[in-house]
């Protein structure tokens, strides 16, 4: 029972000093990693490694990334308003001349995208082509129906007037929804 001791210590001894066999694997996922600015995951550099010829298991390549502090940077999609046609879209009234001869004729407006600290915001103005002014704005965390729909809220009425004017858009999904033609 004495020289228990003496076996595991020995061991630990052998196992401590004895090579890495996973060395070049390392350096081979490594090398993968680095060349695809860390975009590449564990699938993706398994699969590179089993093109090059070395036979490899996905789950050895995961268990060697995470010992060697390898993530992949996941990279979030871009936000594009269009999701086709999920109204009805309005004819274009405008025909790229946006030039107004008078005040409150004819309103453009979109939404865009804002990265600020690291979070997306997303910003819905009215400018008007009279004068470049924006006539209402609205801001919001999540693109959501609202932030085109409350909007038009927010515009002034036209003193004197009973001629709404012309808004136009990018005819995203926001601005194919009924209460948006209504207005």
């Amino acid at each position: 029972m004495n020289c228990c001791w003496r076996l595991s210590f020995y061991y630990q001894l052998a196992v401590q000093s004895a090579e890495d066999k996973y060395a070049d694997l390392k350096r081979h996922i490594h090398d993968i990693y680095r060349r695809h600015k860390g975009r590449y995951g564990y699938r993706r550099i398994a699969a590179a490694i089993r093109h090059a010829g070395t036979p490899v298991n996905h789950k050895k390549v995961s268990r060697l990334m995470a010992k060697t502090g390898l993530k992949a940077v996941i990279r979030r999609r871009k936000y594009r308003s269009f999701k086709g046609e999920v109204g009805k879209i309005a004819p274009n009234i405008l025909r790229r001349c946006f030039h107004a001869e008078k005040l409150n004729e004819k309103w453009v407006t979109d939404v865009t995208e804002f990265n600020v600290g690291g979070e997306k915001i997303y910003l819905s103005p009215i400018m008007d082509l009279f004068n470049g002014e924006i006539v209402s704005y609205r801001i919001q965390i999540r693109p959501t129906f609202d932030l085109a729909g409350e909007i038009l809220k927010g515009a002034p009425e036209k003193p004197g007037s009973s001629e709404k004017p012309i808004l136009h858009s990018d005819q995203g999904w926001q601005y194919q929804m009924f209460f948006i033609k209504s207005s």
